[in-house]
């Protein structure tokens, strides 16, 4: 019966959740409250023509754009583009005569539009009136580019390489299952729980699209997550569950062992996943909350899908979940059952951590020292925003803009915009202008150009101010900090590139402790719970903070300074999306975190079992080893595939967090955590007799044997184990 009901919500999921890419942005990155936001919104409705969303590119060949047909043709384009509905503010170089509108060997020159609405309402239009225009007009080529027409591909694009990732991940993801497993049943449950949990969650984001704005990129969570997590889940409770049948135990009582030890173990995982993804909530940009929505809702699904249908298909197959055991062939007689897996599997990972605890203080510097090291390209860190060279060469937009780089005069897309508002005499702005001419670092300055007059005096204006060097560089950064301080006798509001990023980096650093208080406190009071001890809570947030280290050295050393570039097909920026490392740690933690509990769990029943550390240890690393490196190649396979994007944002998230999956649990899980673990001995267990029985009373325990009473004080050192030993 939950299978059928599974089956009629799914596919009700599928059509809720149906278009739901349509109704995503590809924007979010700013600060919706900044000053940033505000000064634009007001020019927009001010000054349309001064923030230009759509640029046509009108190129004339082996003529000149001066030439009479040239010019003819370009007008009635403009022409057109104004009677369009939802278009405004058109500029022209065969209407304005500005320099700035005509490429330097007078063969290319642009027409300029501002397209009204949202991101969804302008995109629809861009839809509607762009095979309109693209395309050859008698004597000229039209392209089309602008932010508008940039941000439009890179959500086409994000789709089309999304569905192409998919189909990468889940064959690949079904062999490994099958590796794993040998069973053929026992591989396509993960694959099914993962597919469940993709498309409840397009479901829930179609249904949160229609109160907030959803970015396009959290789709590639989306899938990367509800394969990765689910899998996961389903990994840890079909192991769990053919252990049990491998015991002798019939599918009802292998079913209820299961959920009461793994199946809590992977709840417990869910929750520490989802508050490490619900942490970026307390940023206001909506690219960063889109991922937070997506994650939370991939997560509880995936939990509960494996935790709810997965032990009903289980319950359903009894001891045909080993059928199909394609490993049959090559298996020594006698080693016919999952538990002779699990044993034969166990032994490297026993032998890998008595080796890592006979040389415990040598494996826990080695690491840590090297991880460290890894990550120190990520003190170079330089901040930016993001740009149409997010998007192939080959992509009309950024061909546009490259154009616009290399053939225009000035600096297309660099300069900033001072909004003045209240009345004003043609003398105050003269003054004004005047004395931001004189800062350090601008190149010129040019306005007011005013409106709403009365009385002679304007109630809006604006000035451009075009600063020294890159539009987002440290100079441009410098003057919207001088430019927002100098005096005026209006009030005066900065826009602009530089500015969008000056703000984003102010919200994103004055709420980032706030979301790493919530992860961290978080954090720690699950792991208290699950484990009893106020020692593992610091050593999970330490540990796993350390294998992040390699991820953010690589995306500075790969991504900002463009080593591997040409092999991995982007174009370098020299920065990093301000939203991106924030993002990145926020999901690196949460699936170190679940790899941490899966690993953390096993040895803590154990050790409620035995009262023996060094076993407990060296057991739960035999039981969860290979699962949880079998899990993260899994995971690491689907990010890969997610990182073939042509989109560079979206290959950086998914290459940068397969590095991190693996490292986790390769080096850290593997090497560091047995290292340290063996360094604290029995204190690891330690915990104050308050909390102590605070823990007695609401922890969570795999087991139902009785526990070792854990150390209240410190252990003498005679008392302690020798840690060579």
């Amino acid at each position: 019966m939950s299978l059928l009901v599974a089956l009629v919500i799914t596919a009700l999921a599928v059509l809720a959740g149906g278009g739901v890419a349509d109704r995503m942005g590809s924007g979010g990155w700013e600060d919706p409250d900044a000053e940033s936001t505000y000064a634009t919104q007001v020019l927009e409705r001010e000054f349309p023509a001064s923030q230009p969303n759509l640029l046509l590119l009108v190129d004339a060949g082996e003529r000149r754009v001066d030439d009479p047909a040239v010019a003819a043709e370009a007008r009635r384009l403009a022409e057109r583009l104004d009677a369009e509905q939802g278009v405004s503010g058109i500029g022209s170089y065969w209407g304005t005569g500005a320099p700035a509108l005509r490429s330097e060997d007078g063969r290319q020159a642009v027409i300029a539009a501002r397209v009204e609405g949202d991101d969804k309402a302008a995109g629809e239009i861009l839809e509607r009136i762009a095979p309109e225009y693209r395309g050859t007009h008698g004597p000229v080529e039209v392209s089309l580019g602008g932010s508008l027409a940039v941000q439009h591909e890179i959500q086409t694009v994000i789709q089309e390489d999304l569905l192409r990732a998919e189909l990468i991940a889940l064959p690949v993801t079904l062999v490994l299952l099958v590796m794993v497993f040998g069973s053929a049943v026992a591989a396509v449950l993960p694959l099914g729980i993962g597919i469940v949990a993709i498309l409840g969650t397009n479901a829930v984001l179609r249904g949160i699209t229609e109160f907030t704005d959803v970015s396009v990129f959290a789709q590639n969570l989306t899938t990367a997550l509800g394969l990765g997590l689910a899998i996961d889940y389903a990994l840890f409770v079909v192991r769990r569950f053919r252990e049990e049948l491998g015991t002798g135990a019939d599918p009802l009582t292998a079913i209820g062992t299961t959920l009461r030890t793994a199946g809590r173990t992977v709840l417990f995982s869910a929750l520490t996943v989802a508050v490490s993804l619900a942490a970026m909530l307390v940023f206001p940009q909506y690219f960063l909350r889109s991922f937070a929505y997506a994650g939370i809702a991939v997560v509880l699904l995936a939990a509960a899908a494996a935790l709810t249908l997965l032990p009903a298909a289980l319950l359903l197959l009894g001891d045909r979940v080993n059928a199909l055991d394609l490993r049959r062939l090559f298996r020594r007689r006698g080693a016919t059952g999952p538990k002779s897996e699990a044993a034969e599997a166990g032994t490297g990972w026993a032998r890998t951590a008595a080796l890592v605890m006979r040389r415990a203080p040598v494996f826990a510097v080695a690491t840590a020292t090297g991880l460290i090291l890894l990550g120190l390209p990520f003190l170079g860190v330089k901040f930016g925003t993001v740009d149409d060279r997010q998007l192939p060469t080959t992509a009309e937009s950024r061909v546009v803009q490259d154009e616009l780089r290399a053939g225009f005069p000035g600096n297309p897309g660099g300069g900033l915009t001072v909004l003045a508002e209240g009345a004003a005499t043609p003398e105050a702005y003269a003054g004004y202008r005047e004395r931001i001419q004189a800062l350090e670092g601008i190149v010129r300055v040019d306005g007011p150009v005013t409106a709403g007059t009365g009385g002679g005096a304007a109630n809006h204006a604006y000035f451009t101010v075009v600063p020294e060097g890159e539009g987002v560089g440290e100079t441009a950064q410098r003057v919207v900090g001088e430019l927002r301080a100098a005096p005026a006798p209006f009030d005066t509001s900065v826009t602009g590139q530089a500015a969008v990023l000056v703000d984003s980096k102010d919200a994103i650093g004055d709420r980032l402790p706030w979301a790493l208080a919530i992860i961290v406190v978080v954090t720690l009071v699950l792991v208290f719970l699950l484990t009893g001890s106020v020692v593992i809570p610091i050593q999970a947030v330490v540990l796993n903070a350390l294998s992040l280290t390699a991820m953010f050295g690589a995306v500075v050393w790969v991504f900002q300074d463009g080593h591997l570039s040409g092999l991995l097909g982007f174009t370098p920026t020299g920065d990093i999306e301000t939203n991106l490392p924030v993002l990145m740690f926020c999901v690196a933690f949460g699936l170190s975190m679940d790899y941490g509990v899966f690993l953390l769990s096993r040895i803590k029943e154990e050790y409620d079992a035995t009262g023996d550390h060094d076993h407990a240890v060296r057991f739960g690393l035999s039981r969860t080893g290979g699962l949880i490196t079998a899990a993260a190649v899994i995971l690491a396979v689907v990010m890969v595939a997610i990182g073939t994007s042509r989109v560079t944002n979206t290959k950086m998230l998914g290459l940068g967090v397969a590095l991190a999956v693996l490292m986790d649990a390769m080096v850290v899980r593997s090497l560091l955590v047995p290292a340290v673990m063996k360094l604290t001995g029995r204190l690891t267990w330690w915990s104050p007799p308050a909390l102590r029985r605070f823990h007695a009373r609401f922890g969570i325990s795999e087991s139902d044997a009785p526990k070792p009473t854990p150390p209240s004080t410190p252990i003498p050192e005679r008392d302690k184990e020798p840690v060579g030993g």
